[in-house]
C-alpha cells in the first residue's frame, strides 16, 4: 500500500480542527482531517435542542460568516454550519475511521487507521476534544443499561423517576429538562453546594426548583452502587436509596490520554494536558501539535469552541516556520 501523501495531518473534525485544516489551506499546505465519526461528531451528540449562549460570530471559522435569523444558534444551526463550510472550503475529510497509530520513522510521520489506511506528512494536529471519553463513578452496576454517560432528550423519561449525578451545567441543564418534561428528577451532587461555574442565568432557576421541591436534590452524598430499581446513596443522614428508572451520569470527560500517550506525547499526571509550547501547541515530539479542548486537560472548562478554534493560526504559522517559509 502506498500511504496518502498530506503536508498536515489534522486528526479529529471538530471547530478547531476544521479551523487548523482551513488555515492550512490559506498558508499554501495541503492538509487532510482524519474523523473516527461524522463533522463535528460531539456537536452532534449534543442534545437535540441544545441552544448555545455563544453568539453566531464566536463560533465562526475560515471568516465564512455564521448567518442565522435568531440571535443564539441552536445544536441543528451548528451541525449545517460547520458542514457548509467544510463543504466551501473543500476540505479533504475522511470520515469514519479512527486514528490509531501515530509514528515518527525518521523525518516524516506515518498515520495509520483501524481500517488499515495509511498517511505520511511532515506535521499532524490532534484535535480530539474529550466528549468521548466521560468520567466514571467506579461504582457496582453503572453499566447497567438505564444508566447514561449522555443525555439527548426527555422524551423517554416522561412520568419515570429520574436520578442525575452531577453538580455541574450538564447536570443542571438535564434535570431542568427533565423536570419540564414531567420527570420525577432527584439531582445527587457530592460536594454541599452545585459547582460556582454552573451558567448564571441558569442557576437561579434550578435553585427555586429546588428550594420549591419540584427537583429533589441530595447534596455531599456518593453513589456507592446502582440497581436494576434503585440508586444507592451514602450521604449527611447516613445511607438510603432513591428510586430510579433512568439514572445519567453527567460529572464531566476527560481526554483519552492512554492514546495520547500512545502517539508519542508526555501528560501531565495531574492534569491530563499533554505537554505543549503555550504559543505554538507544539508538543515535546518535533511536529506533532495539539488544538482545541485536548490542550487543557482535565481541565476542559477553560478551552471551548470560542477560544480552541483559534489555536489554527499560531498551529500553523509554527508548521510553516519548521519548513522556512514565511507565514
Amino acid at each position: 500500500m502506498i500511504p496518502f501523501r498530506s503536508d498536515v495531518m489534522i486528526i479529529g473534525s471538530g471547530p478547531s480542527g476544521l479551523a487548523c485544516a482551513i488555515e492550512a489551506k490559506k498558508s499554501g499546505l495541503s492538509a487532510i482531517v482524519l474523523e473516527k465519526g461524522s463533522i463535528t461528531d460531539s456537536i452532534r451528540r449534543f442534545p437535540h435542542d441544545l441552544i448555545w449562549f455563544s453568539t453566531p460570530e464566536l463560533l465562526e471559522i475560515g471568516n465564512v460568516p455564521f448567518v442565522i435569523p435568531t440571535v443564539r444558534p441552536t445544536r441543528v444551526d451548528t451541525l449545517n454550519y460547520y458542514r457548509k463550510v467544510a463543504r466551501h472550503e473543500q476540505l479533504d475529510i475522511r470520515q469514519h475511521d479512527a486514528v490509531e497509530e501515530i509514528l515518527h520513522p525518521g523525518d516524516e510521520f506515518l498515520v495509520r487507521t483501524a481500517g488499515g489506511k495509511e498517511y505520511r506528512g511532515t506535521s499532524v494536529v490532534v484535535a480530539t476534544g474529550y466528549f468521548d471519553n466521560p468520567n466514571r463513578l467506579g461504582v457496582p452496576g453503572e453499566n447497567l443499561p438505564h444508566v447514561h454517560q449522555y443525555y439527548d432528550e426527555p422524551f423517554s423519561c416522561v412520568g419515570c423517576d429520574v436520578v442525575v449525578v452531577g453538580g455541574k451545567n450538564s447536570a443542571v441543564e438535564t434535570s431542568l429538562d427533565l423536570y419540564r418534561h414531567d420527570a420525577r428528577v432527584t439531582l445527587v451532587h457530592r460536594r454541599p453546594a452545585l459547582s460556582e461555574g454552573v451558567k448564571y442565568w441558569i442557576l437561579p432557576d434550578i435553585q427555586n426548583r429546588i428550594n420549591a421541591g419540584q427537583i429533589a436534590a441530595c447534596f455531599d452524598s456518593v453513589v456507592t452502587r446502582i440497581d436494576g430499581e434503585s440508586v444507592h446513596l451514602k450521604g449527611p443522614g447516613g445511607e438510603r436509596s432513591i428510586k430510579a428508572d433512568f439514572v445519567f451520569v453527567l460529572i464531566g470527560y476527560h481526554p483519552e490520554t492512554d492514546l495520547l500517550r500512545k502517539f508519542g506525547m508526555t501528560v501531565d499526571p495531574e492534569t491530563l494536558a499533554p505537554h505543549a509550547d503555550p504559543q505554538t501547541f507544539e508538543t515535546n515530539v518535533p511536529g506533532l501539535y495539539v488544538a482545541g479542548s485536548v490542550v487543557a486537560g482535565k481541565f476542559n472548562n477553560k478551552i471551548f469552541v470560542e477560544n480552541g478554534r483559534l489555536h489554527a493560526g499560531p498551529i500553523v504559522r509554527s508548521i510553516m516556520e519548521r519548513k522556512g517559509r514565511k507565514p
